[in-house]
């Protein structure tokens, strides 16, 4: 089977063989994941800076697996360049889909808050309810978000931010997946 994909043999120090992953479409992968990465982070903070979109906490909650999936990526790249065994390198492409996989989660949770099709968080979605007493009212203010969960701050397309992250991280997900599933097979 490892023919199938012409995985190169080596020897480690005992002199049993052990699969190394084909470069050919190992590394492009890995780093295709990072560029696409680090473009979607790069978009958000565009967003963010550029334009004066301030994020919700579900919108930083989205950029966590950015921050793991966009090193990681970069690693695999890396170790599969390097000729780490196969089977080390498909491990990291099946963290990266799953690390991509919850992204994607977290995107359609978002854009099913924005849609209305179910509550979010209260401290983002909720009302504002009552402040109380002065404590009250400057712990409310503390714990309380300005930016809201339940509003799109701007769509193309029909689509919001908290979609448009469903959609790169399903790719991503799906681009880690698959490469992980052809070197777990080899």
């Amino acid at each position: 089977m490892t023919a199938e994909f012409g995985l190169a043999q080596s020897f480690d120090a005992m002199g049993s063989s052990v699969a190394t992953p084909p470069i050919s479409y190992t590394v492009p992968t890995a780093l295709l994941i990072a560029l696409i990465g680090a473009a979607a982070i790069l978009g958000a903070y565009y967003f963010q800076f550029v334009v004066g979109l301030a994020p919700c906490p579900l919108c930083l909650e989205q950029r966590i697996p950015y921050y793991m999936g966009i090193p990681l990526a970069l690693v695999v790249a890396i170790a599969a360049w390097r000729k780490a065994p196969a089977w080390l390198v498909a491990v990291g492409f099946a963290a990266l889909a799953i690390a991509f996989l919850v992204g994607a989660g977290l995107g359609v949770y978002h854009a099913g808050i924005e849609w209305k099709f179910w509550p979010g968080p209260a401290e983002c979605s909720g009302p504002l309810g009552q402040f109380g007493g002065s404590g009250g009212l400057l712990e409310q203010i503390r714990t309380t978000s300005l930016v809201r969960c339940d509003e799109a701050a701007w769509r193309f397309m029909g689509i919001s931010l908290a979609g448009y992250n469903v959609l790169i991280s399903l790719f991503l997900a799906g681009e880690a997946g698959g490469t992980a599933w052809r070197l777990f097979r080899s």
